[in-house]
């Protein structure tokens, strides 16, 4: 039996087997996702970023045990992928969030799925979107993807999912460091976790102070102003016409203790039912495959070409940059031409 086979059969062994080939781009793994992709599509994407020490991991528990409880109607399966950062020594990973996830162990309706970075920027590492397709295929209906934490190079992750959270936390020093970085601009749902710390109003004032810059039409805000702690579902209103207008929420949590995780998720569904009702849903999965087959192209075309060259040609040209006596992109153009002399 292949690997997609055992998988469509809902094998989780197979299933880790072939991640792990996944991120090793093997053939296997090559073959099973091209078997894969037909059955791809059904899953909702959620991204989950947000600068260190703001407590993403602890919500991604969160999230999943919410998701995980009959109570709310029906479990969901759920798969989580965290992508750690990678030793720039030994290209390891610590994969330390499986320690903030102990709540998830045993259960077999979620699958988590540690990753290192190896060097990729952007916060995702490069077969990451491989690892959601086979996770799609698999059958999980919420996949969350956890990105390394390292600022406002994660922008990666909002050609990736559908619904992308920006985790931001009182006390960690500029409360308007996020919106110059740009990280905000990518943000589905405002998430202020930690938020019985001190500092937590004057971080929620500073983004909706951004929002309102980004959404001028005052009437949008229009009984936005909370006066409960944790946020109520459905309290963002809009008027009819801005129906096609969808303005990030702010929710406030405390991980944690699991305060505000409902209210978070009701922002979420919200979200992907804008998603639907908009048309933008098919659109996000347009730019994810197009971004997805630009990526492949790029490397694909690059590793074709390293077969033409020879490594003594390679070598004279970066040589000759070393020396200053061509500029890099004289290099490119003498590489091209198959002439580094």
């Amino acid at each position: 039996m292949s690997f997609a086979d055992s998988i469509l059969e809902g094998n989780r062994l197979a299933l880790a087997r072939l991640l792990t080939k996944i991120e090793n781009d093997t053939i296997e793994g090559r073959e099973a996702l091209n078997e894969l992709f037909a059955h791809t599509g059904r899953a909702h994407l959620i991204g989950v970023t947000g600068a260190p020490g703001t407590g993403k991991s602890s919500l991604v528990n969160h999230l999943a045990l919410y998701y995980r409880n009959p109570s709310i109607g029906k479990a969901r399966q759920v798969a989580i992928v965290a992508v750690d950062p990678s030793s720039p020594f030994t290209g390891g990973a610590i994969l330390g969030d499986r320690v903030r996830m102990r709540d998830l162990a045993g259960d077999p309706g979620v699958f988590i799925r540690s990753m290192a970075s190896r060097g990729s920027l952007g916060g995702l590492a490069v077969a990451t979107s491989g690892v959601v397709q086979a996770l799609d295929a698999a059958g999980f209906e919420i996949i969350m993807v956890e990105t390394v934490g390292a600022g406002q190079a994660e922008v990666d992750i909002a050609r990736l999912a559908h619904t992308t959270l920006v985790i931001e936390a009182p006390g960690l020093g500029d409360d308007i460091q996020a919106i110059k970085a740009g990280i905000l601009e990518i943000a589905d749902v405002l998430v202020i976790n930690k938020a019985d710390r001190p500092g937590a109003e004057i971080t929620e004032r500073a983004l909706r102070g951004m929002l309102q810059l980004a959404h001028p039409a005052p009437h949008i805000f229009q009984n936005h102003h909370k006066d409960h702690s944790w946020g109520e579902p459905g309290s963002q209103q809009f008027k009819e016409d801005d129906s096609a207008v969808w303005i990030p929420p702010i929710q406030l949590t405390v991980a944690i203790e699991g305060q505000g995780i409902p209210e978070l998720a009701d922002a979420i569904a919200r979200h992907y039912q804008h998603l639907m009702t908009s048309g933008e849903l098919s659109q996000r999965e347009r730019s994810r495959l197009r971004s997805e087959l630009d990526n492949l192209l790029r490397d694909r075309l690059v590793a074709r070409w390293r077969a033409t060259v020879s490594q003594d040609a390679y070598n004279q040209a970066l040589h000759n940059l070393v020396d200053r006596k061509i500029s890099p992109r004289q290099a490119v153009d003498l590489l091209l031409n198959g002439d580094a002399s």
